[in-house]
């Protein structure tokens, strides 16, 4: 387990590339090189008079979406996985995905929605980009690392 800062690269990310209803083959995603983190909570809020005005909250649910930006690399069996979702919907549009922390412990997101967002488009002399959201479907599934 490491300890201690550590640079983002040693986050990994990993998608399931088999085809569905097979058994899950989790294979990395080359060439990310950028990705955001949002928690979408929900909180309840209410005022009740014993509170004299001041607010009471509830944190009543969750939602996190990951963004990422990679290079379109084809070819690698994660990043033509992520790709051909572009064109998906509905539950067609969902995998499984697994994130790696720097200290080992994982998430699983069962079923995530893989929201693709630009496969190869850009400038004329940029290399082919591949960006996309992976949109927690349920709860995730935290192992700590040992």
């Amino acid at each position: 387990m490491k300890t201690g800062v550590y640079p983002c690269y040693d986050n990994q990310f990993k998608i399931n590339t088999a085809a569905s209803g097979a058994d899950a083959v989790m294979e990395s995603i080359a060439d990310c090189d950028t990705f955001a983190v949002s928690f979408d909570n929900g909180v309840e809020e209410w005022h009740p008079f014993d509170t004299e005005g001041w607010v009471r909250r509830l944190m009543t649910a969750k939602g996190i979406t990951i963004s990422v930006t990679a290079k379109r690399n084809v070819g690698d069996a994660g990043n033509d996985a992520v790709a051909a979702l572009a064109w998906a919907n509905g539950r067609d549009a969902e995998k499984d995905f697994q994130w790696t922390f720097p200290d080992g412990s994982t998430a699983l997101f069962k079923d995530a929605v893989i929201n693709v967002k630009n496969v190869g488009s850009g400038d004329s002399t940029a290399v082919a980009p591949l960006e996309f959201d992976i949109m927690s479907n349920g709860k995730p599934t935290f192992t700590p690392a040992v």
